[in-house]
């Protein structure tokens, strides 16, 4: 494959060539700012993760300007899009010439992005997907274990698929059910693999003496869930779980309500992370679940600031007239990755120096440690992946109105203080 990697090399043989033959060759100059590339879902159903990007990068460029430091970030929307996630991805290596690539949210930003990077051998750090769907769905057969390689210059940092389960069913049992749950599982990569039978949900909760009503893989923007809560109704589910865009669970939900489906417990990922979405379902989003990875109370600080999560949670509110949003400790972690990797490289036009320095990273980050080559994964996954923490949080309504995000579960993260206990849905 002749990647644009390769033609800077060719080029720069050809400067060398001229430079010997007296004539003079452009020398790199030194006050050249380092490029990032950032892409993300700004528009199109998962925007709800896009919406601190511009307060991260803002913050960002002011941070590294006061510091002496002279980076540039061309931020692309992936639309919510995976083609177009690619597509702009390759703008950004070909035609904007990047150094490093960010990425973040959800497979279908991160898998294509991480991909076209491999290909284009251009260092990309990646989050906000479970580590699972983004490792193993960009194999050439997902399907088959002994075929998984690891990458040479895609790396990721976030929870896997191990944690979430530990944390939903640490929230359920603290409620007495019948065990029977309902999956909503979506076709698309993080459906597709919390539903898998072998790496996803299934497996672990028939071990753990629960029974899974799983009705197979809608499509997402579904407008009619009615099939689903008639097979949840007639298994008497008490659970609801599942991972859903923010449209469909509010559909889902609405729905749910008008045909008499009243479960216990509903703990969803993806869309219950953000404020706007239970704010929308009115009063009855009153006691639903959620993954936490972030939040105000997470006790961990920014590398380049010394920011306490609260006081950039508190910053971006300030700004924006909005409640804080789990993105942006995630948003901010990988700027923070990116100055700290970039410390450590002599040529940030050496693709290959920079996804080793990524490789090599130790970093205490605004969203807790982030260090490649953990024992703690699969020897497959080592390489390129970082776990960060997680816990369980259930959305409350505050008397003054509103919702307040509380944290009920914490057995994987004890230094994440709790807020309560779970309660049952009303």
């Amino acid at each position: 494959m002749f990647t644009r990697r390769n033609f800077l090399k060719t080029t720069a043989a050809g400067g060398a060539i001229i430079a010997t033959s007296g004539l003079a060759a452009p020398a790199v100059a030194k006050d050249v700012a380092i490029k990032l590339g950032y892409v993300s879902p700004q528009t199109g159903p998962l925007a709800a993760f896009g919406e601190a990007d511009k307060f991260v990068v803002d913050a960002f460029l002011e941070t590294t300007k006061k510091l002496g430091l002279n980076y540039e970030v061309v931020v692309k929307d992936s639309q919510s899009n995976p083609n177009r996630a690619a597509e702009v991805a390759k703008e950004l290596i070909v035609t904007d010439e990047i150094n490093l690539m960010l990425v973040s949210s959800t497979p279908e930003t991160t898998n294509p992005v991480s991909t076209t990077c491999e290909g284009e051998q251009m260092p990309c750090i990646s989050t906000v997907a479970p580590w699972q769907p983004w490792f193993i769905g960009q194999q050439g057969n997902p399907g088959d274990p002994a075929s998984w390689k690891p990458f040479d210059y895609s790396y990721h940092f976030f929870w896997g698929l191990e944690d979430i389960i530990a944390v939903f069913t640490g929230m359920w049992g603290q409620i007495e059910t019948n065990k029977k749950i309902g999956g909503l599982f979506p076709n698309d990569g993080d459906g597709n693999a919390w539903g898998d039978k072998v790496v996803g949900f299934p497996p672990v909760l028939e071990k753990l003496g629960y029974s899974l009503t799983d009705t197979g893989r809608y499509q997402n923007l579904t407008d009619d869930f009615s099939a689903q809560i008639n097979a949840f109704k007639q298994a008497g589910t008490d659970i609801l779980t599942g991972v859903m865009i923010p449209p469909d669970l509010t559909t889902f939900w609405n729905q749910a309500k008008q045909q008499g489906l009243k479960p216990k417990i509903a703990s969803i990922g993806k869309a219950l992370l953000f404020p706007q979405t239970v704010e929308a379902l009115g009063n009855a989003g009153h006691n639903l679940s959620t993954e936490v990875w972030w939040t105000p109370s997470h006790p961990f600080k920014s590398s380049l600031t010394g920011d306490t999560a609260a006081t950039v949670a508190d910053a971006f509110t300030k700004a924006t007239g909005r409640p804080w949003t789990q993105p942006i400790g995630f948003a901010h972690a990988l700027f923070e990755l990116a100055v700290d990797v970039m410390k450590r490289t002599e040529d940030a036009s050496d693709g290959k120096a920079v996804a080793k320095a990524i490789g090599e990273t130790k970093l205490d980050t605004i969203v807790g440690p982030v260090a490649w080559g953990s024992d703690k994964l699969p020897p497959f996954a080592q390489k390129n992946v970082a776990k960060t923490p997680l816990v369980g949080g259930q959305w409350r309504l505050k008397s003054g109105g509103g919702y307040e995000l509380v944290i009920v579960e914490n057995s994987l993260a004890p230094n994440v203080p709790l807020g309560g206990k779970l309660e049952a849905l009303a």
